[in-house]
């Protein structure tokens, strides 16, 4: 389930990890998630954070005084690579992936590929974008053998299962510009 991808694109990942978390994926996990979601070749500084470094970065790039799971801040694609970092939140991951009843190996995958799918131009500003961009991480995360990122059932509110597992899905990424 959580081994490497189907490896699409070359990709060059730098990882730094700066946290004493527990239960972070591995570097060929990692890996192995990133080309699961390349459609071309990138080089990638991944780097896994405190949540005060993560606050830190969110209040300079997005104005937000919280941490929040995932930035992703792309660059000029070069030569037809793209380049970009991606900064992954372990306190963040591991509290969304308690309250979500998601394992934490599954969370940390669904938002590498997310993070990647940002780098490759995805968004999910407008509801259109949104569903495409869902379906295609649905997609990877399936073809990783995890289950649906966004299937989660509602607690006892009444909004749409779909709209839910979004909001609660979403309701911390975020990308730097």
């Amino acid at each position: 389930m959580s081994g490497p991808g189907r490896g699409r694109a070359r990709l060059a990942l730098s990882l730094q990890v700066a946290t004493r978390s527990r239960g972070l994926p591995s570097a060929t996990q990692l890996r192995g998630w990133a080309r699961a979601a390349l459609r071309k070749p990138a080089r990638v500084c991944l780097r896994i954070v405190t949540a005060r470094e993560g606050e830190s970065l969110n209040r300079a790039y997005r104005r937000k005084d919280c941490p929040t799971n995932v930035l992703t801040f792309r660059y000029d694609d070069e030569h037809d690579t793209l380049a970009g970092d991606i900064v992954l939140c372990a306190p963040v991951i591991r509290r969304e992936a308690r309250a979500q009843g998601k394992a934490l190996l599954a969370h940390y995958a669904h938002l590498t590929v997310h993070a990647l799918l940002h780098l490759q131009g995805y968004d999910h500003a407008l509801e259109r974008e949104a569903r495409i961009m869902e379906a295609r991480e649905t997609s990877i995360m399936r073809s990783l053998g995890y289950p649906d990122p966004y299937a989660i059932e509602p607690t006892s509110c009444t909004t749409s299962r779909p709209a839910l597992a979004r909001l609660a899905a979403l309701s911390d990424c975020c990308h730097g510009k």
